[in-house]
């Protein structure tokens, strides 16, 4: 059984139909690439997989390490391990970097019925996230995404994963309007945290970012449904032409 698994997944928005009926499995040790053009449904999933309130499920379920989390909220399917990279993170002024990690964190140590993380210890884990992606001290002291640049707010979604360590983490379209130095800080942060512990769903209708992390797996997502997969091989092939072969593909299917 997969970790996180979407069962024929079908969601309106104000009686609009967007997902027609989604499949996807994701394991920890994975990395998954969802590919297709504007408007095919791959935020919608990203956010649906998260909780968002605006998004009616009618028809499917999420299932996460065995559990049905179709109705979850948002805070419990974090705490369980679900961890979402935005494409606009959201500026917090008057809330500083330190303090929204450590809120975070204890939030999830509340869960699992863990103490709150002691003051010296958090700094220490905090230094040590800060070190391992890269990110200089004085930023802990910053507002959250507050004035931030493009490359600054990916950092900051690459501390959370090195501090969070998720089962799974969805990146949705997080490498849109980046320059090659920011891409670079989420591809190293997916391929640093990737691993036995964490798997990962790069949502995407780019190819650059999956040249600097590699996917096992492909999925092209067209109309709201998924509607081919393949291997890391089938990203040269959308390179090289596009996503029209997969509409005239699709259509002449129908």
């Amino acid at each position: 059984m997969a970790d996180l698994e979407i069962r024929n997944l079908h969601v309106s928005v104000e009686d609009e139909e967007i997902l027609r009926g989604v499949d996807l499995e994701v394991s920890k040790g994975e990395i998954h690439a969802l590919m297709g053009p504007n408007g095919s449904g791959k935020s919608t999933l990203a956010n649906v997989i998260m909780g968002h309130p605006a998004y009616e499920v009618t028809e499917g379920q999420i299932v996460f390490q065995g559990e049905d989390i179709t109705e979850a909220e948002p805070e419990e399917r974090s705490r369980m391990g679900l961890f979402m990279a935005f494409q606009y993170p959201v500026a917090i002024p008057g809330v500083t970097v330190a303090k929204y990690l450590r809120m975070v964190v204890n939030a999830h140590r509340e869960a699992k019925g863990e103490p709150e993380i002691k003051l010296r210890d958090f700094r220490q884990q905090t230094e040590e996230a800060m070190e391992l992606v890269n990110i200089p001290r004085e930023f802990s002291s910053r507002y959250l995404n507050d004035g931030f640049s493009g490359g600054e707010k990916k950092r900051m979604e690459v501390l959370q994963l090195a501090m969070l360590r998720p089962q799974i983490a969805v990146l949705d379209e997080t490498d849109s309007g980046l320059d090659i130095d920011a891409l670079r800080i989420v591809a190293e942060g997916v391929n640093k945290f990737a691993g036995p512990d964490m798997g990962a769903l790069i949502i995407t209708h780019y190819q650059r970012i999956l040249h600097l992390v590699k996917p096992q797996k492909v999925h092209v997502m067209y109309k709201g449904r998924i509607v081919k997969e393949g291997g890391p091989e089938l990203v040269g092939e959308l390179e090289e032409k596009g996503y029209g072969w997969i509409t005239q593909e699709v259509e002449a299917a129908a």
